[in-house]
């Protein structure tokens, strides 16, 4: 061994590598490098040594295999003081610096039309055993896999400040990564084969950001997101303005894309607390907002506001000189309406380019203590031909359309969930009450408050109703159907009470609890 000192750089992105890879032979090291690392330096003016010339050994299999070698990973794992002799005796520099990003494995798969080879061709395999090793050795080898970290690795190695506990937080960082691009790899074979939920889950996730606190302030939080980033999901939106976003902020955020996301008609959903307080479609945004507002114009204070089609700035000035919101989303925001916006800074806008979710968002995760409940997203909703009329009465199409139109919001309602809807809007909502019975009160009180005609409604249930008294309490208020899963033991009973109000039932045979 000799006094040398030497660093690694192999960078798939390249950001800040110049100026980095200056400062580095700066410092003294010499750099070991390969392929379009070594050319981008090179053209810089920095002296590089490829690894092939390095270990003696030339780059074979079109690249495959160029720093799996005793040379490298010697350089790497040897222990100073420990392996020192060893080292000498095989020629083996060792490698005190290693600056390694990898393969844009997740870039790749995201791209349209990814196909399985494409995929493989872009995971990296000499790339994590180096970031392994390195991190394995972090008492001798200070690892980067982040150009975020490339300025305050530089000033700590310039004024020798590079330290055990520098180099451990380093290292962390460095399985970290690592970890989270195996999860990614293992997520996307899974994707293609036909086992649903595999003997061990991994999750491929990065932050976000760190968030103020949780849902109350005495709870810390933050953000994370799947990687790569389902495309139309609230993870992939850009914030257009506006504070940063709360953790109840995204929760409601997401409770609200969702659901708007169903509707391929122009939509808007209002959601408070996780819940719709108010949606509905019409022929335009600007429609659909003053419908789904006057459902519930004291929940939607503070509300979460989303919509499926492009925000203008008529809707935006409608929005922002009526209420208090929280965050608006749309897919996105043209220029008239952001300068309305930009009137009330605080507000926060998100747009979020694809306005349907995409099929890859196929699992939802819930935390029990200890654990992870996993199921599979609820993609299914009734159509009308789905429906099956179990009443004497038949519904006629407005009341169909109405029906088909709940079922849709009920789906997003904390069960148990009664909707009341008319004319494509929601006009009462009863959310998470112990009782279906106390659900249809809660839902046809809020519509008596904002004076709202329940006569000819339709009414949604998530669930089943196990007795009649759910019917009667809705007859109360003379609506016209009913859309609900069926499959209860008194089913009979229930279609009777229906009957006997002369109301119109369909059942769809699926339920949408939703916890």
């Amino acid at each position: 061994m000799t006094n040398r000192k030497f660093a690694l750089i192999s960078v798939s992105d390249k950001t800040g590598l110049i100026e980095f890879g200056q400062r580095v032979q700066d410092l003294g090291f010499e750099i070991l490098s390969t392929g379009g690392t070594a050319r981008t330096l090179r053209e810089a003016g920095v002296v590089v040594i490829d690894v092939s010339d390095h270990t003696g050994f030339p780059e074979i299999m079109d690249g495959r295999v160029k720093t799996l070698h005793p040379m490298i990973h010697g350089g790497l794992l040897g222990r100073r003081g420990t392996d020192e002799d060893i080292m000498r005796d095989h020629g083996i520099q060792a490698i005190d610096l290693v600056v390694v990003n990898l393969y844009p494995f997740a870039k790749t798969v995201a791209q349209p039309g990814c196909q399985l080879s494409d995929a493989i061709e872009n995971i990296d395999i000499g790339g994590p055993a180096m970031i392994r090793a390195a991190a394995k050795n972090f008492s001798a080898v200070t690892v980067v896999v982040d150009p975020a970290d490339y300025s305050r690795v530089i000033e700590m190695l310039d004024g020798d400040s590079m330290g055990h506990e520098q180099r451990f937080a380093l290292a962390t960082k460095a399985f970290t990564h690592t970890s989270a691009y195996d999860a990614m790899i293992s997520d996307y074979f899974r994707s293609k084969q036909a086992e649903t939920y595999p003997e061990v889950m991994t999750l491929g996730l990065e932050k976000r950001q760190d968030l103020r606190y949780g849902e109350n302030p005495h709870q810390s939080a933050a953000f994370y997101a799947q990687v790569p980033c389902p495309q139309g999901s609230l993870a992939s939106g850009t914030q257009i303005q506006g504070k940063p976003l709360s953790y109840n902020n995204i929760a409601d955020s997401d409770a609200a894309w969702q659901c708007v996301c169903q509707f391929d008609a122009p939509a808007c959903v209002i959601v408070k607390h996780a819940n719709p307080c108010g949606v509905a479609v019409d022929q335009d945004c600007f429609a659909a907002y003053e419908k789904a507002f006057k459902t519930d114009p004291t929940s939607a204070f503070g509300g979460i506001i989303a919509f499926n089609r492009p925000l203008d700035a008529n809707t935006a000035k409608s929005i922002i000189e009526r209420q208090f919101v929280e965050v608006i989303l749309a897919p996105s925001v043209d220029d008239p309406a952001k300068q309305v916006l930009a009137n009330k800074q605080n507000v926060r806008v998100i747009a979020i380019s694809e306005s349907k979710q995409q099929s890859n968002v196929d699992w939802e995760f819930k935390q029990v203590q200890g654990g992870m409940l996993v199921q599979q997203a609820d993609r299914q909703c009734a159509t009308e031909d789905d429906l099956r009329v179990v009443t004497k009465k038949q519904p006629n199409e407005q009341q169909i359309q109405d029906l088909l139109f709940a079922w849709k919001v009920a789906k997003f309602v904390k069960s148990n969930a009664i909707i009341f809807c008319k004319d494509l809007a929601t006009v009462g909502v009863g959310a998470g009450q112990m009782s279906r019975v106390y659900s249809t009160k809660i839902a046809a009180i809020k519509a008596a408050d904002e004076s709202l005609n329940l006569t000819n409604s339709v009414v949604a249930s998530d669930a089943f109703f196990p007795f009649r008294d759910g019917i009667d309490a809705a007859a109360v208020h003379g609506i016209a159907a009913i859309i609900q899963p069926g499959g209860s033991i008194r089913d009979d009973e229930v279609i009777a009470a229906a009957d006997e109000h002369d109301i119109a039932m369909v059942f769809t045979g699926e339920r949408h609890f939703r916890h």
